[in-house]
């Protein structure tokens, strides 16, 4: 998993996801100085406050750091002002064609990473240039692809077809999971939920708590007519299933959807009207810890694992 520590220039080859209403200056600057890559999620936030989440985080860590950016942001252009501005090193895009910013990005000397959901998508950001992609499982909280192709399907495949660094994403939240990436063709992990419920993430800790409530089941991947997320049932969702299952219309569901109900859910603590972004591996989550904390016990675990494993082999 060198290489995507060679190309962050981390300690381990843990990225925390750039999660909206989870991920500001404070998980960044902890996951970062963790010897991790924290990243400040720019998908809740308008370009000054961007700008106010960078410079703290540069305050508080003198260590790699980077911003993802959701390319279907209305005003994209602003926040990547912002970043250039501000010179961060390292960008995460999402949602939209890598094509479009890629190359500018990294004419200015940044380092690029896309986050994709299938083989053809993969495919499509390492030709447009970027230098690391991440692929992301149906497990995944938030936004997440059509297809409902799995992270132990999803890796494999990705990693035949590209030859860049690949990061997996979706249903990692410990040491198990990354050393089983590995072995799958992965250089390196992204860790969404188990992050999302830190000490340092912004979220609200009504939201927290429910996340290590969770039991296998109680995430839903839904709205996949209008955007694929997956979410914690709640009073909200069932609204959602009960529109989709008389056959609602695009229009009924954005109305429904609202332009704030994720705020609502994870940033505000409204547990039942608001849209409680996080994946299936919330199951296994049971408390809130420090980001560090969560970077030592995933990275000490991985490395027992396959010291245990290689041993083990060697042995026989």
């Amino acid at each position: 998993m060198h290489r995507i520590c060679g190309l962050f220039g981390i300690t381990y080859p843990i990225v925390q996801a750039g999660m909206v209403w989870c991920s500001g200056w404070r998980l960044a600057a902890a996951v970062s100085n963790a010897g991790g890559l924290g990243l400040i999620g720019a998908g809740s936030m308008y370009p000054e406050l961007l700008r106010e989440h960078v410079r703290k985080c540069k305050a508080h860590t003198s260590k790699p750091f980077g911003v993802n950016v959701p390319l279907l942001y209305p005003a994209i252009d602003k926040l990547i002002k912002v970043i250039l501005e501000e010179g961060v090193s390292i960008v995460f895009t999402s949602a939209g064609n890598p094509a479009t910013w890629t190359s500018s990005l990294k004419r200015e000397g940044l380092v690029v990473a896309h986050v994709v959901s299938s083989v053809k998508f993969a495919v499509k950001a390492a030709e447009a240039g970027v230098d690391a992609v991440v692929a992301e499982g149906f497990e995944a909280g938030g936004h997440n692809g059509r297809e409902e192709t799995t992270t132990f399907v999803l890796i494999p495949l990705v990693a035949d077809a590209i030859s860049i660094p690949l990061i997996a994403a979706g249903g990692i939240a410990d040491g198990r999971a990354m050393l089983a990436a590995e072995a799958l063709g992965a250089d390196g992990v992204q860790v969404g939920s188990r992050f999302a419920a830190s000490v340092e993430s912004s979220a609200h800790e009504y939201f927290k708590k429910r996340v290590t409530e969770s039991r296998e089941g109680d995430t839903m991947l839904t709205m996949k007519q209008l955007t694929p997320v997956r979410m914690i049932k709640n009073t909200f969702y069932k609204r959602v299933e009960e529109a989709e299952q008389r056959g609602a219309s695009l229009e009924e569901l954005r109305t429904l959807l609202g332009n704030r109900r994720s705020k609502l859910g994870i940033f505000e603590g409204n547990l039942e009207e608001g849209e409680l972004e996080i994946g299936q591996v919330s199951a296994a989550i049971k408390k809130i810890q420090p980001a560090a904390d969560i970077v030592s016990e995933i990275w000490d675990q991985y490395a027992t694992l396959k010291t245990s494993m290689c041993n083990g082999i060697s042995k026989d």
